[in-house]
């Protein structure tokens, strides 16, 4: 197992690095460039045109080398699945933003809806399958089973882990480096116990840093909704396959960050009548109005997803 989760990452990789320099010249010819907030950090101003939907890029390696193991490790194809479906989501934002015109993309209730229906499909898939119950961190593998709970609580966690992805897509190599991080972890787990979900965690990983070549600062091509709502989906899944929904309060606690500071930034705004609490969210732009620079920005945060990630290991 441990070979074929190695030569996935090498397909993943080299299909998401083979693929950019022809993508990218392709998406600069069709303008399917980036617009930025005119209320955003003023050097992101310059990032106008950039292309977007990169995403493709990385999820052509994933799927690609997924189903070539897919005979061998059925367990990764409701990763797969949650990896498409809300890929397809976003890829359907993107493209009613920059080719249909449309400022909002999918309306916020038809997004909704459509992660509702890939969150409720793998919910009924994992409880039929792999059962109710989910891993407590720190008690050496002790489990509690949510039962009928776990009808709400899975499809909760899903939408909630995507958009907290998405939203810490906002910096150049930000989302892509902090998500390396959290797809190493759990192939590692998932190697460590003989599961064929290591398979995907390893293509993720290999279709990320094929994607970095191109996405780090000053990045030449941004994922969009189709690559952050995708691997959303992926960090969702995974955890709930291998019963481990909990640890993304760990691994991914850069997601849960961005997501409470959109919420409090929000709260706090309609509860003084106007006032903010932090420069700008998600929170990665209040670093950046501080004086940090993208790159800090990117690298302590990935650093401490890899410390999280470690104690994580250690509440196995």
């Amino acid at each position: 197992m441990i070979q074929d989760a190695i030569i996935a990452l090498f397909i993943a990789f080299a299909i998401s690095a083979i693929s950019g320099p022809v993508l990218i010249p392709l998406l600069h010819r069709l303008k399917f460039g980036q617009t930025e907030r005119i209320d955003g950090p003023k050097s992101h101003l310059k990032k106008n045109g950039t292309p977007t939907m990169g995403g493709v890029m990385f999820l052509l390696g994933i799927v690609l080398s997924s189903l070539f193991f897919a005979g061998t490790y059925p367990q990764l194809i409701p990763v797969l699945f949650a990896v498409i479906g809300f890929g397809v989501i976003g890829f359907l934002d993107d493209y009613l933003k920059i080719v249909m015109k449309r400022s909002d993309g999918l309306f916020p209730k038809q997004k909704m809806f459509g992660q509702l229906i890939v969150a409720g499909i793998f919910t009924y898939y994992c409880m039929t399958r792999i059962g109710t119950d989910v891993i407590l961190p720190f008690t050496g593998g002790k489990t509690i089973d949510l039962k009928w709970l776990y009808a709400l609580f899975c499809p909760f966690v899903m939408i909630a882990t995507d958009n907290g992805v998405n939203f810490s897509d906002g910096l150049d190599g930000l989302c892509a480096s902090v998500t390396v991080m959290v797809s190493t972890f759990f192939a590692v787990v998932a190697l460590g116990a003989a599961n064929g979900v290591s398979i995907v965690c390893t293509a993720v990983t290999g279709g990320l840093m094929g994607f970095l070549l191109f996405n780090v600062h000053p990045a030449k091509i941004f994922m969009g909704d189709t690559g952050s709502l995708a691997l959303g989906g992926f960090v969702a899944a995974v955890a709930f396959v291998l019963k481990m929904p909990l640890y993304i309060l760990l691994v991914g606690m850069i997601y849960v960050i961005e997501v409470l500071s959109v919420m409090i930034q929000v709260a706090y705004f309609r509860k003084t009548g106007g006032k903010r609490f932090f420069k700008m969210a998600p929170i990665h732009h209040h670093f950046e109005l501080s004086g940090y620079s993208e790159t800090q920005i990117v690298a302590i945060f990935s650093i401490v997803t890899a410390i999280l990630c470690l104690v994580s290991y250690l509440a196995l």
